[in-house]
């Protein structure tokens, strides 16, 4: 499917509501809606209308009042059936029969990942497919595919609202969670809007990009609420709460209290968001965020006298069996999503959080499957902890991938065999040995550097280490340690993204909307459905529009 811009037609979205129960009474279209909030953007997108029609045609309840989104970055179904089996061994147990605590929600169906430009998509393309429901190029935020990449483009027709800046016009609370950088592809395609992925601060910038008036993304995070209320007219608040890494793209160059920073502009974008919010909490260890008691801000916080910001890390978040192996003063996945639910509970209209696992993708990359599946695992946490959080009856939680990876699953291994060891077949004490006289391990990956044993807990140092793909004798080498770096068949810098379907599974309100195989941008439409949220944001907009 193309883009093709065309006159304004939701027509298809129109009929499809019109039978759905809202809580709003506005008499205002489903076309208007769409067309008042996107002004000039091309709302005759095919991605966005097919998207549209394919979610406004099922079975729908009422409204839901919140909703969280979990995107575990790169989790291929085959990563989660294997950190099933790796926690259900942690456990004692043989690991099949073990689930995952989002395996248990009562619907389940398949997203389909590619980008307009590419069979095997990256991050930023998938992502801005779930928050504003139009699919488009490799490495594009928050922007439609008539986009360069690369090329500054703040025309109207490539702009594409996202489902938190919605929420942030109707009335919403919001938050992000993630374990990376806050500027990094997944969670900046929330707020931001941006031809390349890379421009996390002013020195990733072209100068030309900058000279046309392009802002880096963390100038987009941090100025997100006159930024947002310039573009439509509105008095929103901002995200009451953000979570993650990556103080080095706030921070100028010559350093400050936190260290040095990236920004080649002078500007400490930090200091800044606190004169901008003189009550916000700016957090940077895991002991200030244990302190934060959500319970004690303003019963109503819709002014956001006191929105909470919290950059734990100079770039991405430690990765989890480094958090649990020294004493790194970070906070994990569940602390975060817990505080930042408890935070968004606070408003009475309800709320949208995304949280994303994003070293599932890391640890990937660099074919280290322990580290891979314990932040599976952690992210499974983080949703048992939200489920505990919240009311089934009034959140919709959603847990997806915004992509796959190439670590496979195969051999014969006996039940219960370890998922991180070397095949033995049923019935056998040994391992078996495939046709050169050399085990196996069950999991391994189609492409990458290859198998290795690496120093320290962090899986990244395998990237100063050289390629050795291919077949290697692991006779002696424990791999199931957490050093262990798998075998790969092609030789690459990096392992790579894969273009299979990924799961969704889907609790709560609204939730049998999840069944099938759904484009990924349908997931933007789900939330949208669920929150009614464009209806809700049309009805905020100055009546002059």
């Amino acid at each position: 499917m193309k883009a093709a811009w065309l006159p304004i037609g939701l027509t298809l979205l129109l009929s499809g509501c019109q039978a759905f129960t809202h809580v709003s009474d506005s008499s205002i279209s489903v076309d208007e809606d769409y067309h008042r909030v996107t002004k000039l953007i091309p709302v005759g997108n095919d991605w966005y209308k097919a998207g549209a029609e394919n979610i406004a045609r099922k079975a729908v309840t009422t409204r839901a009042k919140n909703v969280i989104l979990f995107v575990g970055d790169g989790m291929s179904l085959p990563t989660i059936a294997a950190a099933r089996i790796f926690a259900g061994q942690q456990q004692g147990k043989p690991g099949e029969e073990h689930r995952l605590s989002f395996e248990n929600f009562p619907y389940t169906g398949l997203s389909k990942t590619y980008n307009t430009d590419a069979q095997t998509p990256d991050s930023a393309g998938t992502m801005t497919a779930m928050m504003s429901g139009v699919k488009t190029r490799m490495g594009i935020i928050g922007q439609t595919d008539s986009t360069e990449r690369g090329v500054c483009d703040e025309s109207a027709t490539s702009l594409v609202p996202t489902a938190l800046e919605l929420a942030e016009i109707a009335g919403l609370a919001t938050g992000v969670v993630t374990t990376t950088r806050l500027t990094h592809a997944t969670p900046s395609a929330t707020y931001a809007h941006a031809s390349e992925r890379n421009w996390e601060d002013s020195s990733d910038m072209p100068a030309a990009a900058t000279a046309q008036g392009c802002l880096d993304i963390a100038q987009q995070l941090t100025g997100f609420r006159s930024l947002l209320n310039t573009r439509y007219g509105v008095n929103v608040d901002g995200p009451e709460i953000m979570l993650g890494g990556g103080w080095r793209n706030f921070l100028p160059e010559y350093g400050s209290a936190l260290g040095k920073g990236d920004r080649n502009d002078g500007r400490d974008l930090l200091n800044e968001w606190q004169q901008q919010f003189p009550n916000g909490q700016l957090l940077t260890t895991a002991a200030e965020l244990a302190a934060f008691d959500p319970e004690k801000d303003l019963e109503n916080d819709r002014d956001n006298d006191s929105p909470v910001m919290g950059v734990f890390a100079r770039s991405h978040l430690p990765f989890q069996h480094e958090l649990t192996a020294t004493d790194s003063g970070v906070p994990d996945l569940v602390i975060m999503t817990e505080k930042a639910i408890r935070k968004l509970q606070q408003n009475s209209d309800g709320f949208l959080l995304i949280v994303e696992a994003g070293r599932i993708d890391h640890a990937h990359h660099v074919g280290n499957a322990y580290n891979a599946l314990l932040e599976t695992v952690a992210l499974s946490d983080a949703v048992e902890r939200a489920v505990e959080l919240t009311d089934v009856d009034e959140t919709l939680i959603l847990v997806t991938a915004d992509h796959g990876h190439v670590m496979t699953f195969a051999g014969y291994p006996k039940r219960g065999n370890p998922i991180l060891g070397k095949v033995i077949n049923p019935g056998k004490e040994t391992p078996a040995l495939a046709l050169d006289g050399k085990p196996y391990t069950t999991l391994s990956y189609a492409n990458g550097m290859g198998q290795a044993v690496r120093e320290g807990d962090d899986p990244e140092a395998r990237y100063e280490m050289p390629v050795n793909a291919g077949r290697q004798d692991i006779t002696n080498i424990d791999t199931e340690s957490h050093s262990y770096h798998q075998e790969a068949l092609v030789p690459l810098y990096a392992e790579t993204h894969s273009g299979e379907d990924v799961a969704i599974y889907a609790s709560g309100p609204w939730a049998s909307l999840v069944s099938g195989v759904h484009e990924q941008n349908d997931i933007f439409h789900i939330i949208n459905q669920a929150l009614d949220l464009t209806k809700r944001a049309s009805a905020k907009l100055p009546s002059s529009e």
